[in-house]
Formats: C-alpha cells, structure tokens, sequence
C-alpha cells in the first residue's frame, strides 16, 4: 500500500506540474468526496493525501484524476500533456498504464484587467 501511495503521490506531482493544469480535484462523487472530506476533517485520512487515484496490479496502473484548466492553454492540450507525463512517468519507473481517466472539471478563465 506504501509503493502505491507514493506512486498516487509522484503521479499527483507530476499533474499539478503539468503547464495548463490549474488544480487537481479529488474524483469521484459529491457523496464520496463528502465522506472524504469528513474523514480528513476527523485525521483518519490526512489533507495532504494525492487527489489523484492510483491501482496498481500484476496487469499495470489504472489512474483517474480530475483537473482544472487554464483556458489559455485549452482542456485538450493540457489533457494530452497530463497523459504524456503521466505515461513518462510510469515509463521511469518500469511501469504501464492499462487506463489513465482524466476528467476535466473546471475551466479558468484568465481575462485582461
């Protein structure tokens, strides 16, 4: 379970640092994210947590993430920058990805003051 948290972590990393990618939000629910919410709020989960999710098997990684995006770059180059990045990851690290899930949750606008 370490190994996995610490790849959910390095992928998260690697989200967030990706040019576009305005915030990363946890996936799921409304309900779910609620539970979360109160189970970070309670210490059985902690805040810092990846929002990214990460399973790892014998046939490879499945990962889901939600971001925002800065609409100067646009939801569909950032999400393919998300992939590419995410795949050189796992590449590094001997790995394969069976399903990477990218939901695109909110666009910011940046207007000119």
């Amino acid at each position: 379970m370490t190994e996995q948290l610490e790849l959910a972590s390095a992928i998260d990393a690697v989200v967030r640092a990706t040019p576009g990618v305005d915030n990363i939000y946890r996936s799921g629910s409304l309900i779910s994210n609620l539970v979360g919410a109160g189970a970070a709020a309670l210490g059985v989960r902690g805040a810092d947590e990846p929002l990214v999710s990460v399973v790892a098997d014998d046939d490879g990684v499945r990962m889901e993430a939600s971001v925002g995006v800065d609409s100067a770059v646009g939801a569909p180059a950032t999400l393919a920058a998300v992939r590419n990045a995410i795949t050189a990851l796992l590449d590094e690290r001997g790995l394969h990805a069976t399903a990477i899930t990218l939901t695109v949750v909110y666009v910011h606008s940046r207007e000119a003051s």
